[in-house]
């Protein structure tokens, strides 16, 4: 008899809440409204893309001193390798 109740419960609050539910308010049914942006938001984001660039240059030259090292070192160690 309690699952027959709580079965009923629980179908009864998912029948109110499908009943009751509603569109959300904050959609007004307008997608078509274009945005423009003006000169100094273009402005502003040229100058962050500018940031990210001037910082990958240090990135790209540490990697390539990097990859140039640890050649180098691997050369040295089969160049020392006697063969007798």
């Amino acid at each position: 008899m309690n699952a027959q109740r709580s079965f009923a419960t629980v179908s009864g609050s998912v029948a109110l809440c499908l009943a009751t539910s509603a569109g959300a308010f904050a959609s007004s049914g307008i997608t078509n409204k274009v945005f423009v942006s003006g000169p100094l938001i273009l402005l502003f984001l040229g100058f962050c893309a500018l940031v990210v660039v001037i910082q990958c240059i240090p990135a790209i030259v540490m990697l390539y001193g990097m990859i140039k090292k640890t050649a180098r070192s691997a050369e040295k160690t089969t160049e020392s390798a006697n063969y007798n």
